[in-house]
Parts: structure tokens; sequence; C-alpha cells
């Protein structure tokens, strides 16, 4: 019996394997953009020969994607309509009726992912309460099904005002619409994201509606392929929020997905960190495309209510599309292994945030790339051994990435190939050191206590770099950090999470009508879990979004358990003026509350993967071999101790500079760092005393 997990990149497809002693068999395949579902399966097959089991002993499969988020970046979803609240035709285009960046002169903001001549007004009025205004004029939905026939629709958004709070208007459309055109996938705004905010609520039904199409066929496919392949257990889908659910949810809600691969990197920085008792931590997972930066406190990952997808302007808010939906909080940039390097019009080293891919790929794949990317600087650097990536199945071209540095970066600036690699490789470094900074000065967060937890193809190969930069002292490699997200896979919980807008003031509480809306997201969200847990024990956390009258965004506070009773809106506002304090120095006496949202989170925790734990019998490691190595301190090559880290055992100590390879990637231990291999396997690098800046 054994569980599998799935994660499909940008550049590569993770795989991994967890058998029923807790070891892991994995692999690392190329992605196949085309047909994702074909690198998948690639993936699986060498996963399982490996390991020598056989299909029909799966007893579950995790999977996690980017195709959803390549999708609306890209613009390549379905031909989508709108139908909105007539008057409310330009919502998508008035936004939040700022610019993004006010010094611009020539700023375009994106163009919506639904057009205008697709925005469909129909005539109904529902008040803030959920009061029929104005009754819904069935009649005009004939005339919009004329219209998408016409316009060759495959998927409909439908936002009505005021929907969350009734939602019977937008029900009552897409009955009409089903009866007309059975095959179309329709998308309600009431069930995708049930919050006030129309903006956010529509740009969420509207990407919904834009993936949807594309994957379900994608879903369904793989699945497909799985079961003909002798697979038949369910599969299951990581979602952003870090849980995970069952397919059919995935298939109806697929923007809950679009963050799915970097949430599993986070799941297991996490569980690294409660096993290591590590209370401040900083996630870092630098894959082939991209990196992703997360911070962790308590072995919590952050996590936020809104997300912004397909940033016209690079790390700029509110240039993008916000969705509404659970998410873990990090920033991710375009830095990865095939990030290409190039000099800009000053004459300056630029990395990304465009890649190679996985076809062609960097120069030394020798699949008819051309630009240097970051895996050719790390080959050239000594880092990589050319016979040994990707399990051995891939022999790098050394020369071909001198040849490419030397002709696209270092031959203009008048530098040896092996100096301009040094400079792609600091370019990145620092590419991604200061966004973690950013991302950490945001949130009023220290990175100069935490500890940075490194996996990814490429994370490994830069961490202790990155580490320097940022004075962070220790560095922890989990098990396999090559397939880090497949393995989080492994990790994370069944579940999921319902919120619904239900105005009210802690002056006037209606305890009876928040029972309604608690017993109707429970089972809700019960109905969810059991389709992937049917027999699990589950639990049930519940929240509420608070605010004082009159201000603008809302802060999370715990709601008691079970039927609730009187009494508990006094509880609610002491809890919530101690948050506010603890945020904001202070309370704000005398101030009536607001209550915006209601939130549940229903889940069943998954097994823990077993992870083997000796005792540390401390002893110097024995180097398998030797390699040159640029040390970025030094700026020049020397010999350095290479590790096999499949022969360290707890305990094993060594000093940087030195590499430790395995099959998906290679940890790069710089000068200023000491290392060990822990009692759970993980590699441990401190800086040493002199080294401190």
């Amino acid at each position: 019996m054994a569980r599998l997990a799935a994660d499909i990149g940008g550049t590569f497809t993770d795989v991994a394997l967890e058998l029923d002693d807790g070891s892991l068999a994995t692999s690392k395949v190329p992605t196949t953009p085309q047909a994702p579902e074909q690198g998948v399966m690639n993936g699986v097959r060498l996963a399982l020969e490996s390991a020598g089991v056989k299909p029909e002993e799966i007893t579950g499969v995790i999977h996690g994607t980017t195709l959803a988020t390549n999708a609306l970046i890209e613009r390549k979803g379905a031909a989508t309509a709108l139908i909105c609240t007539d008057g409310f035709r330009d919502t998508l285009r008035l936004a939040y009726e700022n610019r993004f960046d006010q010094y611009d002169v020539f700023l375009e903001k994106p163009e919506p992912l639904v057009p205008r001549h697709l925005t469909y007004p129909v005539v109904e009025r529902m008040d803030v309460r959920g009061q029929v205004l104005i009754p819904l004029d069935e009649s005009g939905a004939s005339a919009i099904v004329s219209a998408l026939r016409e316009e060759g629709v495959e998927a409909v958004a439908i936002g009505l005002l005021h929907a969350y709070a009734n939602p019977a208007h937008e029900q009552r459309l897409r009955d009409l619409l089903q009866a007309e055109m059975p095959d179309l996938q329709i998308t309600l705004s009431s069930e995708v994201c049930p919050e006030m905010r129309e903006y956010e609520r529509l740009t969420t039904a509207s990407c919904n509606a834009y993936v949807q199409p594309l994957m379900a066929r994608y879903l369904t496919a793989l699945d497909g392929e799985l079961k003909a392949f002798g697979i038949t257990s369910p599969m299951l889908m990581m979602t952003s929020g870090g849980g995970v659910c069952a397919l059919e949810t995935a298939i109806r809600y697929p923007i809950r997905l679009v963050e799915s691969g970097p949430s599993g990197g986070a799941i297991l920085a996490a569980t690294v960190a409660a096993e290591r008792g590590e209370a401040e931590v900083l996630s870092y997972d630098m894959g082939g495309t991209t990196a992703k930066i997360c911070l962790i406190d308590d072995a919590t990952p952050q996590t936020a209510r809104t997300f912004e997808i397909a940033r016209a302007a690079r790390f700029m808010k509110g240039s993008g599309l916000p969705v509404r939906i659970p998410v873990i909080e990090m920033i991710e940039i375009g830095a990865g292994g095939g990030s290409i390097a190039r000099l800009d019009t000053l004459n300056r080293i630029t990395v990304g945030p465009d890649s190679t891919g996985s076809e062609p790929g960097p120069v030394c794949y020798g699949h008819g790339g051309t630009d240097a990317a970051v895996t050719d600087a790390d080959l050239a650097l000594g880092r990589l051994d050319p016979d040994g990536f990707a399990d051995g199945r891939m022999t790098l071209d050394v020369q071909a990435s001198h040849n490419a540095i030397g002709e696209h970066v270092a031959t203009p600036l008048g530098l040896e190939p092996l100096d301009g690699a040094l400079g792609i490789s600091e370019v990145v470094d620092e590419n991604m050191a200061n966004a973690a900074r950013v991302h950490a000065v945001e949130r009023g967060k220290d990175l100069r206590h935490r500890t940075m937890i490194a996996f990814g193809g490429a994370g490994p190969l830069h961490a202790c770099r990155m580490a320097e930069k940022l004075a962070i002292p220790r560095v922890v490699i989990p098990h396999d950090p090559g397939v880090g997200s497949a393995v989080g896979f492994l990790r994370a919980p069944i579940a999921y999470e319902v919120i619904r807008s239900r105005y009210m003031t802690v002056s006037d509480f209606d305890l009876e009508a928040v029972n309604d809306v608690f017993a109707g997201l429970g089972r809700e969200a019960r109905d969810i879990v059991r389709q992937g847990a049917p027999d699990a024990e589950l639990t049930e956390k519940r929240t509420c979004f608070m605010r004082y009258l009159g201000q603008g965004h809302e802060i999370e506070v715990a709601v008691s358990d079970g039927d609730l009773q009187a009494g508990e809106n006094e509880r609610l506002a002491a809890s919530y003026n101690e948050e506010y304090a603890r945020l904001f120095r202070r309370a704000v006496p005398g101030m009536d509350i607001e209550i915006l949202g209601w939130k549940v989170v229903v889940s069943a925790q998954s097994p823990a993967l077993a992870t083997d734990q000796s005792d540390e019998n401390p002893h110097e490691a024995e180097p398998a071999g030797r390699r040159l190595l640029v040390d970025p301190a030094a700026g020049k090559s020397a010999e350095a101790a290479a590790y096999d880290r499949k022969n360290l055992r707890p305990g094993a100590s060594f000093r940087g500079p030195c590499v430790l390879f395995e099959g998906q990637t290679t940890t790069v231990v710089t000068g200023g760092y000491d290392g060990r291999i822990d009692r759970f396997g993980h590699i441990v690098l401190e800086r040493r005393q002199e080294a401190n800046p």
C-alpha cells in the first residue's frame, strides 16, 4: 500500500511516493506543456518502478498544478461571459477607480478577462440584506442564450448585486441557461465567493469561469490516465489554502488551485519547523521558473483571504486580478533555474523574470536552448555534477554553458565566463534576498533571527548564499528537497474553508441568525471534506471578521464552538479589542464593532508522513570526492569536498565550502557555514561565529 503525490511546475514535474514504512521514492521529469498529464504519468511510472510498487497498490493520489495560474497569466482560458445586474456592466473595468502607479503617465491597466461585449446586464435587484427590490426579468435570459451561442462562449460567470445575501436570482438564471445550453460551464459568484465587496467577487467568479473548461478537461484526462494505468484510488487536489479537496470540488472551483504547488512547499516547511521546534521560519522554495518565499510562525504559515494573479507591473500591488480565496500568503518572483540572464540597456546583468521553461530549457540541457540561464551559471560554478543531473538521466553540457554565458553576459562586459556566471548567480540571489526583505518588512518581521528551510530543485543550490545576504544564522535542507512541494502534499490535511458575509454589529447581535449561518457553513464544508475522507474524524474551526464601525479592513477573531449562547457578542468584542490592541498598541474604547463575515474550516487530518529519527552520533563526514567550486566570498574556484547525501548518517559534520549531492538537487555550503545531519536526517547549516556580519 502506498500514497502518491504529483506537482506540476513550470519546468519540472515532481512525484513523491510514500511507502508503508514511511520511506519515499521520488522522481523529477521535465514538464510537458502541451499535455501536462503526460509529464505526470512519466514521473509516476519512474517512481513506481524505482520502488517496485504496482499501480493497484496505490491507495491515494494528491495532485497540485500551476495550470490554472498559467492560463490566467497567459490569457489562454475559455471564451467567457459575465452576467451582471443592470447598471453594473462596467464593474470589472472601473475596479477600485484608482491607479496602481500614480506617477506613471503612460500607465495601462490590464484588460479584464471578460470583454465588455460579453458582459450582459439583466434587470433585477437585491438589497444588502437579501430582500428582493426588483424581481428577476426572466425574459432577458433567452436573449442572452442567443448571444452566447453566437459568440461561441464556453463558460459564464453570474455575478449579481448582493447575491451573497440571497443567491435566488443567480440560481434561477443558472437553471434557465442550463435548460437551453446543458454543456455550458456556469460559475455563480454566490458559490465561489459569497462575500461582500462587489469587484473582488466578480473577478473571482470570472477567473473561476475562465479556467473551468480547461481544468475540467485536464483533470478528467489525468484521472482517466491514472485509471488506465491501474491506479483506481480517488485523486485529491491540493488547494491554495494548504488543504486537500476532492476532484469534483476542484473541477467546480478551479480558482482554489492557483497556488496549489507553492502551498505544498509551505506545508512541508511548517512540518519540518514543528519537528525541529523552530518557532520562526522563512520558507524558501526555488524551482525551475519561480522562487516562493513564505513566513511561518509556530509551525503555521501565514494566510490571507485575497490574492492577486497576473500582475501587469512586476511586484506592483493593485496591477493584477484580485481573487478572494483562502491562500497561504507568500511572495513569488521570476527567479528559478531556467530564468534567463542578459544585459540591460545600461550593461547591467539582469536575471528573469522570463524563463526558458522545460522546452527548450537552459543551454546546458542540449535541447536547442540558446539563452544563458541560472542553471548554466550554477553548472559553470561547479555546483552541479554534469553527469548526475536529475538522478543521472540527463547529462549537462558544461562547454555550452560557458559559451552562452560568454556570448550573452561575460564577453560584452570584458569578463571571463566564470566571472559572468558568478555575476548571474549574485544577481539572482540578491533579487530573491531583496524580495524576502520587502515581504518581511511589510509584515513587521525580522529575518535575522529566523531559520531558513530551503527546498525545490534550485533552492538548496542558492540557500546558503541567500542566507548570508539576509544574515540568517541557520539553514535547514529537509529530506528529498528537490521534490519538496510534492512531499508537502502528503502531509496536508483534507480540509475545506467556507466564508459567507452576513452583516451585523456587536450591539445588534442576532444570535439565531449567526447559529443558522454556522450550521449552513458547517454542512457545506463537511459535505465537501467527506468526498475525500468519508470515514475520518472531522474537526471544525470557526472565526469571524470584525472591524470598528466605519473602518475599511477587518481582523479575524475566533468564535466559540457549538451552538452560540447569550453573551457571545460581549466575548467577541473583548477578543477583538484584545487583538486590535496587540496589533496597533491600543483599542478604541466605546466604539461599536461591525461583523462582516463568518468562516468555517473543516478538516480531516491525514496520517503524518513518518520520518526516521536516529540518535546523533557526532562524527566527521567522509567526502565522496572533490570538485572545483567557486565560493562567492572568494570569487575564485578552489577544490572543495563533495559529499553523497545518501551516505551521511545523523551526526555527520562538515565544513564549508563544500557540496552535498543527491538525486534531484545539490546543497551548496559556502565558506561561512558549517553543517551536520540532524536526527531527522535533515541538513542543518549553522553560520560560524567568525562569519557573523
